[in-house]
């Protein structure tokens, strides 16, 4: 057996992982880095690449019957399934170099393929070799959780790791999970031919604040997508081509292929974290502020740590250990200034607090400022009004900002910015943006804030009067 002594022993190649190796390496710090499975994890390989990839795919077909109100006339799209397929290949063997071995490798670390597991606080093994490290950080993402459903397991399903392999266009996807991923996956499958229908036993897009979800899930339905809200699945049946899903209510709903998109699970069942004194929550690694297990040597980041299941966070946690295990530094991690996007069309993106987040933690002081699409200029010549940003203040500051509507995932970069900050609203009010940009929805709902303290305020125009009389 090969035993190997290092300063930071990484268990994880996903993007997280990556992200830790490339700066501790860079800085000078001895990096080993483990992975069982693919480099680039479930991003590259089975998640934010192929799934924009492929909803690329289905909006170049989309234009093509949508053109109608600009005088452009529509056409039925002759899609080929496996070329769109070929295209979602194409997009993530572009990216996969600058995840790979051979890259790390030359950066100067250690990449061993194979799993992980902890013999001891100190050690881990990975195959035939033993890894002794002064700091460990468990960066092994997260997998599709599937539910315990009545006849799933005797039937051919899909999740999001194996969707996109799929090259022949389903007839009728079912898609169980109204969240991020199903609604995405229903309306990418939708405009490239199929039939979908979307169960969800509550709310599809419950998370995301009423108002904005409802734009979305009426785009939806508008295009064609079936979503069934409030009915859970009480059993599945059935071959391939010819499934049955039986709903709680008893309705039975018949489709070509199922998708499970139920949520996520840590990856953590391989590791043995009792052989090294950790304490895991069903949410993952149980971690403190700085991101510190209950073994002091071991750290967890992304999707392991329990904290939230974004490519963008992992990367967010990667800079904190950084800090903390490579430079010394204190550092701790926030949680309220992470922001999420639900790639549909319309977009939906969300940084900070909820309004019923804000109530909760400020009460009364918080005002709710709105602004539509319909009144942005750019909106308008695009025929794209649906939609609005809602913006939550308190005392002054942006707390949360929530938009549905288009881009808005580009959209939700400046008040990204202004809740991470800690800036006041005044700094997006008296910012002066390009005229006409989509952006100006956002400025125009910081204006509205101050609108009726300048309009609606007695004083302020008895002093205009004033103004008026006695300067020449």
């Amino acid at each position: 057996m090969e035993r190997v002594k290092t300063e930071l022993c990484i268990i994880g190649a996903g993007s997280g992982g990556l992200s830790l190796a490339s700066g501790a390496v860079q800085m000078g710090a001895r990096v080993v880095l483990i992975e069982g499975a693919e480099m680039g994890g479930d991003c590259l390989n089975h998640g934010c690449v192929p799934s924009k990839a492929l909803i690329a795919a289905a909006h170049h077909a989309h234009a093509m019957t949508d053109g109608g109100d600009f005088g452009v006339a529509p056409v039925r799209p002759q899609v080929d399934f496996a070329a769109a397929r070929d295209h979602v290949a194409r997009t993530i063997a572009g990216i996969a170099p600058h995840d790979s071995q051979e890259r790390f490798e030359g950066l100067g670390v250690r990449v061993i393929r194979d799993w992980a597991r902890f013999v001891s606080p100190r050690e881990v093994a990975a195959g035939d070799i033993r890894i002794r490290a002064r700091r460990f950080v468990i960066a092994t993402g997260s997998a599709p959780a599937v539910p315990p459903i009545p006849g799933l397991g005797e039937v051919p399903y899909f999740t999001n790791e194996t969707i996109f392999a799929l090259r022949r266009r389903p007839f009728h996807l079912v898609i169980i999970g109204g969240g991020p991923i199903g609604m995405e996956m229903a309306q990418a499958h939708l405009r490239l031919g199929s039939r979908v229908t979307v169960i969800e036993a509550d709310r599809a897009l419950g998370r995301e604040e009423p108002e904005l979800a409802a734009v979305v899930l009426a785009r939806l339905r508008a295009e064609g997508v079936e979503i069934v809200e409030g009915a859970g699945v009480a059993g599945v049946a059935g071959t391939e081509g010819a499934l049955s899903v039986t709903l709680t209510d008893g309705r039975r709903i018949a489709g070509s292929h199922i998708l499970v998109a139920t949520g996520r699970k840590p990856n953590l069942d391989r590791l043995d974290l009792t052989a090294a004194g950790i304490r895991r929550t069903p949410a993952g690694v149980a971690v403190n502020a700085g991101l510190r297990s209950s073994n002091r040597r071991v750290y967890a980041i992304g999707d392991a740590a329990g904290l939230g299941q974004f490519t963008h966070l992992a990367g967010y946690h990667a800079g904190i250990v950084i800090r903390a295990a490579v430079l010394g530094l204190p550092a701790t991690a926030r949680r309220d200034h992470i922001p999420r996007a639900t790639y549909t069309d319309p977009e939906l993106a969300h940084v900070g607090l909820s309004e019923a987040e804000a109530r909760d933690r400020h009460g009364d002081s918080v005002q709710v400022v709105t602004w539509p699409f319909a009144e942005n200029d750019r909106a308008r010549a695009m025929l794209r009004t649906d939609g609005l940003v809602k913006l939550i203040v308190h005392r002054g500051r942006p707390v949360g900002a929530g938009i549905a509507g288009p881009q808005a995932g580009e959209l939700i970069a400046p008040w990204a910015l202004a809740v991470a900050n800690r800036l006041k609203l005044s700094a997006m009010a008296n910012t002066v943006l390009p005229y006409p940009t989509l952006a100006e929805a956002g400025k125009r709902a910081a204006g509205a804030y101050f609108s009726p303290k300048l309009f609606d305020n007695a004083l302020l125009k008895m002093m205009v009067r004033l103004v008026q009389r006695v300067f020449p």
